[in-house]
């Protein structure tokens, strides 16, 4: 499955849910242990819920709006994560 991501000045990758019940969000707050395909390259990674009042999720859900435009203004009203490599 594809989902839009943005990466983090720190490394990381942000990823956003437009609705709770989206079934990848499920499977991370299950298992947060993931392994991430981008542009080529595969990792393993661990998924972090940045919650309500964490500022990083307004600024990834921000990052997301900037790189994908207007059609992703929904995003952030499902669970939002950080994926972080493992290892690094």
């Amino acid at each position: 499955m594809t989902v839009g991501f943005a990466e983090s000045d720190d490394g990381s990758i942000v990823v956003a849910a437009g609705a709770p019940e989206t079934s990848w969000a499920s499977n991370l707050l299950a298992d947060p242990s993931v392994e991430v395909s981008v542009a080529g390259a595969t990792f393993a990674a661990e998924a972090e819920l940045l919650e309500e009042r964490d500022p990083r999720r307004g600024t990834a859900v921000r990052d997301l709006i900037l790189r994908y435009g207007t059609p992703s203004e929904g995003l952030g009203s499902g669970p939002v994560f950080r994926l972080r490599r493992r290892g690094g």
